[in-house]
């Protein structure tokens, strides 16, 4: 586990929460009571405050509205699709529902759009095997196929376990074609770090987002603000992995 990996999963707020409260507990067996108290707030308190939707909606959709989705015909013309490999908060069209297949936003629909409206003529597809021998550029491919994209108009980048890795080798891949400048499309949580993790390679990326998923329901009138909410507890971890993850690729230079 490098780094980077570790601190995410540090600060994840069940993580570090369940952390503290152990901290807690030794600091109290030694009668640091003061101590105790002070790590158990502090721990109950961050897995609270991620608890409540309004703190998703204000960290996860502050990252979402970097770059707003705009419908695919409304986008310029690129070289090059680029999808990226990844499952934010399972493609759920909103955190704070019920998970619904028939309503998910997988990212490789953003990229059919994308070509049926003629933005691009090639899909490169990016993400190596994180279960099992078939990579995720592999999978989307196969969903890609059975909407009616055509082989030819793919091609499959399967080394990249990270986002940072996601850029280095399909930057790669597209300057051996010529290509610099693509469409960029990832979850919309995702898109400030992979845009910077392209550019910093030299690519020009324009940001083609999926759907927002970080928004109050519309379907649900008993949706509050302020009350704790244990999916919005869940789908945090994406929040805060993309904080930590801009963090650490700021200092290492990735972006």
């Amino acid at each position: 586990m490098n780094f980077s990996s570790f601190l995410t999963n540090l600060v994840i707020p069940l993580n570090l929460c369940i952390v503290l409260l152990l901290v807690a507990a030794v600091f109290f067996m030694i009668r640091r009571r003061k101590l105790a108290f002070f790590c158990a707030a502090a721990g109950l308190g961050w897995a609270l405050f991620w608890s409540l939707p309004a703190s998703s909606l204000w960290a996860g959709g502050r990252l979402e509205q970097l770059y707003p989705y705009k419908a695919a015909s409304t986008l310029p013309t690129a070289d090059a699709i680029v999808v990226l490999g990844g499952s934010t908060a399972n493609s759920r069209h909103n955190w704070f529902e019920p998970y619904d297949s028939a309503r998910a936003i997988p990212r490789v629909d953003t990229a059919a759009l994308l070509y049926r409206a003629g933005r691009a003529p090639l899909i490169i597809l990016s993400g190596a095997a994180l279960e099992g021998s078939v990579s995720e550029a592999q999978i989307m491919a196969n969903a890609l196929r059975q909407q009616g994209i055509p082989a030819d108009a793919m091609a499959l980048e399967t080394q990249s376990f990270t986002t940072h890795e996601n850029g280095l080798y399909t930057a790669a891949e597209l300057k051996r074609r010529n290509i610099h400048r693509i469409l960029l499309v990832t979850s919309a949580l995702h898109m400030p770090r992979a845009v910077a993790v392209f550019n910093k390679q030299g690519i020009t990326a324009i940001a083609a987002p999926s759907r927002p998923q970080i928004t109050v329901p519309n379907s649900d009138p008993r949706f509050s603000f302020w009350q704790p909410d244990l999916r919005a507890l869940a789908a945090s971890r994406s929040i805060v992995k993309e904080y930590v993850g801009l963090l650490v690729y700021w200092i290492r230079g990735w972006i």
